[in-house]
């Protein structure tokens, strides 16, 4: 008699997270610290280093339709290896090929910033929406909290390149080579569909699916399978693309600025980096809160929680000073909790909203709105700072942003397919 295999799907949570990591959260946030190194060998002004960011967030966005493409015509796994490919390819540009600054943007917001979004964020959560219902939402903010390990390890690569003469090229081959183990996690690891290893999502069988689909709570999840043209046809998909792109906006404008701001209010640089680390880790609990909210309360509800993280957090940036060392920190681990909380809910909203089906092309919509839109955030901080001589309108206007997402997911009700109406209404 076969033995009964276990459900595969946390086992390829670890291995999506894993990616996550390496794919995104070694060229974000440890490339944060490569690459002002290299700022002291090859020369260019602070708003061309700014405009990689900027490039990175793009690019992070405007392939998403045809990671979704592939995602149909290839599957999950060989997308993976295109995005592992690309990272990979992008990094060695930097570490061996890069002597001017538009070899930087080339190589970092283009190359780099197309690998990521097919490296990680679409077809993870594409992953996570195929094997999980009941838990989704853990299983996304799961996925995703693999990056903010990296806020940890920032420190230590930085300590790594001081004990190597600042060489950031070394770095980046070490980039390239995290990019190469992704890979061969994707390759081996990654499975497509429950249904390949004849199991259920949340790890039903058929002997029970009846039991199991009972614990999914009807009121949260959409019992029709959406088509991606379906979806763009309702008000509720748009009004969740204007909060995520309202959730992106203020991270966005963050990462670049926040070490500058507290330097800018008198904050020792020493004290400026601690508070920056806070962030990732944040993020971290801020995705699991998320995606734990996600399946246990109305996904409109949980991601408006998660908005007023940047309210409270940008109050908090208003007062930051020598004198409020401890405000500042609390601001980092607001925008922290804000993204990761945020980014989960945007993601598991659509699957819980429109069904795993479409969900790779309206997750490569929304990411292309979002990130694509939000991505000027970093030069919009820079140009405020020029104009005014402080942050004090930037923090304003990320609250001010904010406010629009609260409002557009306060409408973003679960759209009902005239299926669905009928269907409560027979059996009423």
């Amino acid at each position: 008699m076969p033995e009964k295999r276990g459900f595969y799907g946390w086992k390829l949570v670890g291995a999506l997270a894993s990616i996550d990591f390496l794919n995104l959260g070694f060229p974000f946030y440890i490339g944060a610290i490569i690459n002002p190194y290299m700022l002291q060998q090859i020369t260019m002004s602070r708003g061309t280093y700014g405009f990689g960011s900027t490039l990175v967030n793009l690019f992070v966005g405007l392939p998403s339709t045809l990671v979704a493409m592939s995602i149909a015509k290839r599957g999950i796994r060989s997308t993976y290896l295109i995005g592992s490919a690309l990272v990979c390819l992008g990094s060695l540009l930097l570490a061996f090929a890069t002597t001017r600054p538009w070899h930087f943007l080339l190589a970092y917001g283009v190359v780099v910033g197309c690998g990521i979004c097919f490296g990680d964020i679409i077809c993870g959560s594409t992953a996570a929406a195929r094997w999980f219902e009941r838990y989704r939402g853990r299983a996304v903010g799961m996925v995703l909290s693999g990056s903010g390990i990296c806020g940890l390890m920032a420190p230590l690569m930085d300590r790594f390149l001081r004990a190597h003469n600042g060489n950031w090229r070394l770095g980046w081959e070490i980039g390239a080579g995290c990019a190469v183990l992704s890979g061969i996690i994707a390759l081996l690891f990654v499975k497509e569909r429950p249904e390949d290893l004849g199991q259920l999502p949340d790890g039903g069988t058929k002997a029970v699916i009846g039991a199991t689909a009972a614990h999914v709570p009807s009121k949260l999840v959409t019992s029709y399978e959406w088509s991606a043209g379906e979806a763009y046809r309702t008000s509720s998909y748009w009004l969740v693309v204007i909060a995520g792109l309202a959730a992106q906006f203020p991270f966005f404008l963050f990462v670049p600025h926040w070490v500058l701001h507290l330097q800018s209010t008198g904050i020792p640089s020493g004290e400026a980096a601690f508070s920056m680390s806070l962030m990732p880790v944040s993020c971290i609990v801020g995705r699991l809160l998320g995606g734990w909210l996600m399946d246990t309360m109305n996904a409109r509800v949980a991601f408006l929680i998660g908005l007023c993280c940047y309210i409270f957090g940008s109050l908090a940036a208003l007062r930051a000073g020598p004198g409020a060392l401890l405000i500042a920190d609390s601001a980092a681990v607001l925008y922290g909790l804000a993204i990761g909380w945020t980014f989960t809910c945007m993601t598991t909203c659509v699957a819980h909203y429109f069904g795993p089906a479409a969900f790779p092309k309206l997750a490569g919509t929304l990411l292309f709105w979002t990130s694509g839109g939000a991505s000027p955030a970093a030069w919009v901080g820079g140009k405020i700072f020029d104009h005014y001589g402080s942050y004090t309108h930037a923090w304003q206007l990320n609250i001010l942003i904010t406010v629009i997402g609260i409002v557009a997911i306060l409408f973003a009700t679960m759209p009902r397919h005239t299926t669905e109406s009928t269907a409560v209404a027979q059996a009423a």
